[in-house]
């Protein structure tokens, strides 16, 4: 049964973040940190911003974001912008939907909640954009397409929607079901990316995962806990993307000061990577200029025809939140960064890579300013598990094949380091020119579109001779699933108890089943208990429901 959640906590949260006396923690780096070699964090792809204008000193804010390019993203001195992301039009130009207020409201940047979401247009993605409409009230926007062709603008608490990227713009609330899951940190600061399939995988503040059929219809919470690093950390700010590889997601500890990177075979289970995704001072302009704002936030992800991240764009302040006053000289903006694309690789493998393995092949492909045969280093490059490139090691290049515009790449077996634990390969090395290059693969053998059963929480009803229990089964993958199994748990004081045991005929995707079981064991009642619920197919868990119930 659905239930509608709303926003909630979400000013408290807001204001606790503003806090001075709780602004940052100095978190200690993990040492095997320093072992990473160029390219293998996220924040090495940040490439400096082109200069659209000279660099002004007579702009606002304070000596540490002077002088800069005020025709990078959008900035004036009448509002203060905040958020939003970039879809390009069929007529090629570049659209931000960004929120913005007064600058000269009496509350500074406090005014944030009375936020009015506008269409702000550039003829390239770094800027400067113009406001070209006023869609409505809203705050942190994030606009994304349904398979239908249709506009949705996310905004806290609802949303907004269109056939046209010009409009006009219809508001919705959006429904949430949380499948007996907690919800973690309310239902704010949402980010979305749409699978193959035509579904849409979304991300709570708290790190929850959620699926939609349509991307407007009911989103069902999958995940047990956040997905987010194992950190005392204080996140918010994720957005997810998805190329043709994999998924992506970075999210933003402000306590601690770090963004973390992660990636994903299928939106659920996520691997997170070593080093920062992002810092303060990563805005350098071409010139070696640098600006230093004080904070990075809301980073949104522009994407080219594969998917691939190609420009990111923060909401910017030059001091802290509390010290941006009505009618002063600070106020923030959103700026534009480019990133590093990825290479276009494929490997030519048929079976599984593992420590066997002899020999692996992958294809380079040419592409629009990238020449392989001319702009490759091939004696930097390395290939295998991101832990091990990501370090310096992976096997060796032991042969150089030119196909037409394309190379093909022999690499030793030994050293890929690949495990089950990994779901694509990693090339680095650097071009002719010094530069990084890098690029993912997805490795031969593997599904990439798989079922995922999940359960509910079970409900036991008393009957003569012990109980039923009921618990339905929905499938949230890409694909239809084969008859699985399912089996029920309890645990109390360390002790497992499989109390049923039975099967759930195949379900289409979003289709679900419930399923009767009678115990007839005997179950010591007026205590709390784990129910544990797990789905299993070809012997391989699937999703996982844990919970404590208390059993009359």
């Amino acid at each position: 049964m659905n239930n509608k959640i709303f926003v909630f906590c979400f000013l408290a949260l807001y204001n606790f973040t503003v806090n001075t006396n709780a602004q940052i923690i100095e978190r200690e780096i993990p040492k095997e940190w320093n072992g990473l070699v160029e390219g293998g964090r996220f924040m090495d792809l940040f490439l400096p911003i082109p200069i659209q204008s000279p660099l002004s000193k007579d702009a606002w804010g304070a000596e540490n974001v002077i002088p800069r390019d005020v025709n990078n993203g959008i900035e004036d001195s009448e509002w203060s912008y905040w958020g939003g992301n970039i879809k390009v039009s069929e007529d090629g130009k570049y659209h931000l939907f960004v929120a913005r207020w007064k600058e000269d409201s009496p509350k500074g940047h406090g005014e944030w909640p009375q936020s009015h979401v506008v269409q702000s247009v550039s003829e390239n993605s770094i800027g400067p954009y113009k406001v070209k409409n006023e869609i409505g009230p809203g705050h942190n926007p994030e606009i994304f397409r349904l398979s239908d062709g249709r506009y949705v603008i996310y905004v806290i608490d609802g949303y907004y929607m269109s056939q046209n990227i010009n409009g006009p713009w219809d508001k919705h609330s959006f429904d949430f079901d949380s499948r007996d899951r907690p919800v973690i940190e309310g239902l704010s600061n949402l980010t979305f990316a749409q699978r193959e399939d035509g579904s849409y995988l979304m991300i709570c503040r708290g790190g929850g995962v959620w699926f939609s059929k349509t991307g407007i219809s009911p989103y069902y919470q999958v995940s047990q806990g956040s997905v987010y690093p194992p950190v005392d950390g204080r996140f918010e700010d994720p957005v997810v993307w998805r190329d043709h590889i994999q998924y992506h997601m970075i999210v933003n500890d402000w306590y601690g000061r770090i963004a973390y990177y992660l990636r994903s075979k299928d939106g659920i289970n996520w691997k997170v990577d070593p080093g920062m995704a992002y810092k303060t001072g990563i805005a350098v302009y071409e010139d070696g200029t640098q600006v230093d704002w004080f904070k990075y936030e809301r980073i949104k992800i522009l994407q080219d025809k594969l998917g691939r991240a190609i420009q990111a764009n923060f909401a910017v302040i030059d001091v802290l939140k509390n010290e941006d006053k009505g009618n002063d000289n600070h106020s923030s903006k959103n700026i534009s960064i480019p990133l590093l694309p990825s290479r276009h690789i494929q490997i030519l493998n048929k079976k599984d890579i593992n420590s066997e393995t002899q020999k692996i092949k992958i294809k380079i492909l040419a592409e629009e300013g990238f020449d392989p045969h001319q702009d490759i280093n091939f004696n930097s490059l390395r290939f295998g598990a991101s832990e091990e490139v990501d370090f310096g090691r992976g096997s060796k290049l032991i042969e150089i094949q030119e196909i037409g515009a394309d190379v093909i790449l022999t690499f030793e077996g030994t050293g890929n380091g690949l495990t089950q634990e990994n779901f694509v390969a990693k090339l680095l090395g650097r071009t002719n020119e010094g530069k990084i290059l890098f690029g993912y693969a997805r490795l031969p053998g593997i599904d990439y579109l798989e079922p995922a059963l999940s359960a509910q929480k079970p409900v036991f009803t008393k009957v003569k001779g012990g109980y039923d229990v009921s618990v339905e089964v929905e499938n949230f993958g890409q694909v239809a699933s084969k008859q699985a199994e399912i089996k029920i748990e309890f645990i109390r004081k360390n002790i497992s108890i499989e109390i049923a045991k039975g099967t759930v005929p195949p379900l289409n995707s979003f289709e679900k089943s419930n399923e009767i079981f009678h115990i007839d064991k005997e179950i010591e009642t007026g205590v709390e208990y784990t129910v544990k619920v797990t789905t299993l197919q070809n012997d391989r868990e699937l999703v996982i429901f844990r919970q404590e119930i208390f059993l009359n």
